[in-house]
């Protein structure tokens, strides 16, 4: 196997993930900045209880119509309101994750009778600052044209979703494409966005100032139990020069 092959498929490791062999258990590799989403894949009703672990202490909790998170001082000092609960199912979003936020996420389900629980291992990769940078801060002329480029490789079975200042713009799944489903999307962008079925790139085409700001990608792995977000670019649109 050839270098360039190898570290292909090392980065798709790193930034799409893996499901674990284990039973119950899914490993997730992320890279640091990154937002994840642990999904339950249940909707939580008021006879359940829900409760979320990290590496032993708990993190989260749904109780019939308690919500709560953090609760403890640790877990405020670690998580520091990166910590996202979804009411209607109970899946956990980790914000900005960072190298400190790797370990084991337990997912206790306690209903009448009964109790099960879901594991992830989730290992963060760090990225140094220029990487960051790079990967994240754009500028381009009004009336440019300009891509974004995914910077993975595109699994015909999953979905990606591009978020304007968190807006759905544009999504892909399988060889579906919508974009802009909504009449606020349709009047900004009025025609100007391109998707890529095959890559998942999206072109904004004749750039206005009003399209600066940050374009996060959504990446939902259809064979598991997780989700990655990422903000693709930080959009500096620069005025023409006369």
């Amino acid at each position: 196997m050839s270098p360039g092959v190898l570290w292909m498929l090392v980065n798709v490791f790193l930034v799409l993930g893996v499901s674990g062999v284990g039973t119950g258990e899914e490993s997730v590799f992320v890279k640091e900045g990154d937002s994840v989403t642990l999904h339950t894949n249940i909707e939580a009703n008021q006879q359940e209880t829900m409760r979320w672990y990290f590496n032993g202490n708990q993190i989260a909790i749904i109780n019939g119509e308690k919500r709560e998170i953090c609760s403890e001082d640790e877990c405020k000092e670690r998580f520091r309101d990166r910590l996202k609960l979804d009411h209607q199912t109970g899946s956990l979003t980790i914000r900005d994750i960072r190298i400190t936020d790797s370990g084991e996420y337990k997912l206790v389900i306690i209903n009448t009778g009964s109790v099960s629980d879901k594991i992830f291992s989730v290992s963060v990769h760090g990225v140094s600052a220029a990487q960051r940078d790079e990967m994240k801060r754009k500028s381009v002329k009004e009336r440019e044209s300009v891509t974004l480029d995914p910077g993975v490789i595109k699994n015909p079975n999953d979905v990606m979703k591009w978020y304007f200042k968190d807006s759905l713009i544009a999504e892909i799944t399988g060889d579906q494409r919508k974009i802009c489903s909504d009449d606020e999307c349709k009047e900004r962008f009025r025609d100007r966005l391109k998707l890529n079925n095959q890559t998942g790139s999206l072109t904004i085409m004749n750039i206005t100032n009003t399209d600066s700001g940050d374009y996060t990608l959504q990446i939902i792995i259809i064979s598991s139990n997780f989700s990655i977000s990422r903000i693709s670019t930080v959009l500096t649109v620069i005025g023409e020069y006369k």
